[in-house]
């Protein structure tokens, strides 16, 4: 490894000139990241809280076209999106892995008709034809449990499958171990300007209780990529807000309670809003809403009563014999999307287009989604090189490629393939320091006993909800945050941490405090407040 290991090292050698500061640690600013350092530029990454975790721990789990955008006639983003689809299949082989997705519809000939064409064009835009047609019979003996009002059938369309928040720290893991710099939990303070108002740097503050204060840091170039929060920055530089962030949240099932072999893309009853039922990690996600975010962006954002009821009534619509209620969920969680403000009322027909700005020297980067965010780290580059003065050097591939096999180690190889997806040629060392008990999935699980000890060491990770909600997902694939397993967890990571038993106590109740607030089954409105 050539990156320094420690976050005191990583901070002793901020204070040099940098190519390019990218703020963010999200998807958008880990592409960014990963693409400048990869291009020959001297890059800096810093993310106020833990990487990955605003929007990109929090979103659909999906790397699609956005088959809903068809119906606002969003071709361009829908054509782009697909494209980029195709591309992370065989980029980020393993970490991005297939996924089909079945559209029931009713009696009506014209709703069926409509459909179809979607469908079609759909594959065309990939090119593929990969869509498929399943009657009343056989949609019984795919998904039994699938039984909406009025079903004479369904369409079978692809799209694809991922663990968000995996992919940024990929991203990020492999672009430090080319020489890029990053740190989480580093904010930006204040934007540095010359005399002529021109930025130039950064001031970074702190955040991890290290007390290790405050470095002012120049660069030839600064990204903004800070997502929902985008027009906090710009507000330094007196520039109008751009951003609309709109809450998509989701609930977590167990997968016996929704056995689901593919994903299912429905209507909700009462508005017609597109919806999905989504097979994850040996869970069911069922998401997601789209409503205007009211409250504070300093407040991580929540799964409300409201949503709630709205996403049960839908969930027993179309699986009534489920019997889903309160009781069933395991886990909600909540995104904020960093949508381009336009003239939309409706927060479901506001553009998924993505928006670069040149201001003052500060080049900000917002909107899109995932899938794209190759394209949008490309955008934001292009936009920032004038600044920096060098070519960008072209590259072979956005993701290093994963190993095929590992000498001398007998991994099943669903194990091998969900490892080396999520953790690419660092795959060898969390095998070296790992015994055969450890390299076993979590029951009912994909995830495995080894990444917490792995994660512990190597991960950048400051805090327990850092381990237990991004590293891994334990935290929102088990019951009760993962208690149950807790004693496993200090077990395989406290020695790596180097917490002492207060520490330990410390991190164990800040942890179930941000479960309480942000990832409770029943959110804050559900909950009896103390008197």
């Amino acid at each position: 490894m050539n990156h320094p290991e420690t976050r005191q090292q990583v901070w002793s050698l901020l204070e040099q000139n940098w190519d390019l500061i990218v703020i963010g640690g999200g998807i958008t600013g880990a592409g960014i990241f990963k693409r400048a350092v990869s291009g020959g530029l001297k890059t800096l990454l810093l993310e106020a809280a833990d990487f990955s975790s605003g929007t990109s721990s929090k979103s659909s789990k999906l790397v699609h076209g956005g088959f809903r955008y068809l119906r606002s006639r969003q071709y361009d983003v829908t054509f782009e999106s697909v494209r980029q689809r195709e591309v992370l299949l065989k980029q980020a082989k393993e970490l991005v892995t297939p996924l089909g997705f079945v559209l029931p519809y009713g009696a009506d000939a014209r709703q069926k008709r409509m459909i179809r064409a979607g469908v079609v064009i759909y594959d065309l835009m990939a090119p593929k034809w990969q869509h498929r047609h399943f009657n009343l019979k056989q949609l019984r003996e795919v998904i039994p449990i699938l039984k909406p009002k009025g079903m004479a059938g369904a369409y079978l369309y692809q799209d694809a499958l991922l663990d968000d928040s995996r992919m940024v720290l990929r991203l990020i893991q492999e672009a430090r171990e080319a020489g890029g710099a990053a740190l989480n939990y580093a904010r930006v303070a204040e934007l540095l300007r010359t005399k002529d108002g021109h930025v130039c740097g950064v001031a970074v503050e702190d955040q991890s209780g290290a007390q290790m204060g405050t470095l002012e840091l120049k660069a030839k170039a600064v990204i903004n990529a800070t997502g929902p929060w985008t027009d906090k920055l710009r507000e330094q530089l007196g520039r109008q807000g751009r951003v609309r962030p709109l809450r998509g949240s989701h609930l977590i099932f167990s997968f016996d309670d929704l056995p689901i072999p593919y994903a299912v893309t429905l209507m909700h009853p009462k508005d017609r809003r597109a919806m999905f039922a989504i097979p994850w990690e040996g869970r069911t996600i069922f998401g997601t809403t789209d409503l205007d975010h009211p409250f504070p962006l300093s407040q991580e954002s929540y799964c409300t009563n409201e949503e709630v009821t709205y996403m049960l009534e839908a969930v027993n619509a179309i699986f009534p014999d489920a019997r889903i209620s309160e009781d069933s969920i395991i886990s909600s969680f909540a995104g904020l999307r960093p949508i381009v403000r336009g003239e939309a009322n409706n927060p479901s027909a506001e553009s998924r287009a993505h928006l670069v700005l040149e201001e003052d020297g500060l080049v900000t980067i917002t909107g899109g989604k995932l899938t794209i965010f190759e394209l949008m780290a490309e955008d934001g580059l292009k936009a920032a090189m004038p600044q920096i003065g060098k070519e960008l050097k072209r590259i072979k591939h956005w993701f290093d490629p994963i190993l095929t096999s590992l000498p001398d180690e007998e991994l099943p190889a669903d194990n091998f393939r969900y490892l080396a997806g999520r953790y690419g040629q660092a795959l060898p060392r969390l095998v070296s320091m790992s015994n055969p008990e450890q390299l076993k999935p979590i029951e009912g699980l994909n995830s495995h006993w080894a990444e917490l000890a792995f994660n512990a060491r190597y991960g950048m990770v400051e805090h327990l909800d850092d381990l237990l909600l991004r590293r891994t997902r334990l935290g929102m694939l088990l019951p009760d945050a993962g208690m149950t397993v807790m004693d496993q967890v200090k077990a395989l990571t406290q020695s790596e941490l180097r917490w002492t038993e207060d520490h330990w106590q410390r991190e164990i109740s800040r942890y179930q405090e941000i479960y309480r607030q942000a990832y409770n089954p029943k959110p804050k409105s559900f909950v009896k407040q103390e008197k």
